[in-house]
């Protein structure tokens, strides 16, 4: 009697590992196929009920991203920022719903990809997901990448932050609009801010806060000159959060009708999106002779 209980244990065990196994050898079965039709074939309609359980959360930083449409949304960046789109799954294996693959992604950087224009170049990197079944659909998914490579590969300094350029390019269209309030609004209340040494407004450097800028240089530039505009702007981003601005002074003096046409060039610093320092680069004796005439 004992011979055949063990027995009988020892058959439940064998089907019940072997029906684990089947389901495992599925979810691979299901979980290539989709995958290589999303990325490879560009078939985002793939993201649905029948593949993605409806609470389907990519684990990511800062921010999950939960549910079919924003996974859809997350995934349309690299089918519209990448062709010539070739990912591979180079080994896969799992235990119960969880699984573990090993891929590699090429392709041709030459459509926006998360608000990055188009640079051209090629990638080709490799990472780790962690992923999880439910009821033979995926549920959950997790990557291991490195960044730095995949960011370096497309030609962008990883150091940089390119919402400042847009920040920027904001600002002197805000200057430009005569919208005080919005420029004043992306400055930080300990903003440091110096006029190129010799100008005309240096005299208040360095100016702290931007009401002393409102009243030191933006009231004085207003009363004094019919107009002061900017053009020609170009914007160069640089490490440690900091943009260079070059562009030319295009201006009337008001006292004597007196025009100037200069280069000049700004150096911005900002952090957590506020702009902490401002320098200013100009040619001032130019600018002395104008007003002296």
């Amino acid at each position: 009697m004992k011979t055949y209980s063990k027995l009988l244990f020892c058959l439940l065990l064998f089907w019940a590992m072997s029906c684990e196994d089947a389901q495992v050898k599925k979810n691979i079965t299901t979980y290539t196929n989709v995958w290589d039709g999303i990325i490879n074939d560009g078939n985002l309609d793939l993201i649905n009920d029948t593949h993605f359980d409806t609470k389907i959360t990519m684990v990511s930083s800062p921010k999950n991203v939960v549910g079919i449409e924003d996974f859809k949304a997350y995934y349309s960046n690299f089918i519209t920022g990448f062709s010539e789109r070739e990912f591979t799954i180079e080994d896969i294996f799992g235990d119960g719903d969880q699984l573990v693959k090993n891929w590699r992604f090429k392709g041709n950087h030459t459509g926006e990809f998360f608000g990055m224009p188009a640079s051209g170049k090629i990638v080709d990197l490799t990472g780790v997901t962690i992923a999880k079944m439910k009821d033979g659909k995926i549920i959950q998914e997790q990557d291991f990448m490195d960044n730095m490579v995949f960011m370096s590969q497309m030609g962008i300094d990883p150091f940089l932050n390119p919402n400042n350029v847009n920040l920027l390019r904001q600002l002197y269209n805000d200057f430009a609009n005569g919208n005080i309030e919005a420029v004043g609004a992306v400055m930080d209340e300990n903003l440091v801010w110096n006029e190129a040494e010799n100008f005309p407004l240096a005299d208040g450097n360095p100016y702290k806060g931007f009401k002393a800028v409102l009243d030191g240089v933006f009231s004085r530039i207003m009363s004094e000159w019919e107009y002061w505009n900017l053009t020609d702007l170009e914007f160069h981003e640089m490490t440690n959060n900091k943009v260079l601005v070059e562009g030319r002074y295009d201006a009337k003096y008001k006292k004597n009708g007196a025009k100037l046409n200069l280069q000049m060039a700004h150096l911005w610093t900002l952090k957590d999106g506020k702009i902490i320092s401002f320098q200013q680069y100009a040619d001032t004796k130019g600018i002395a002779d104008v007003m002296s005439k």
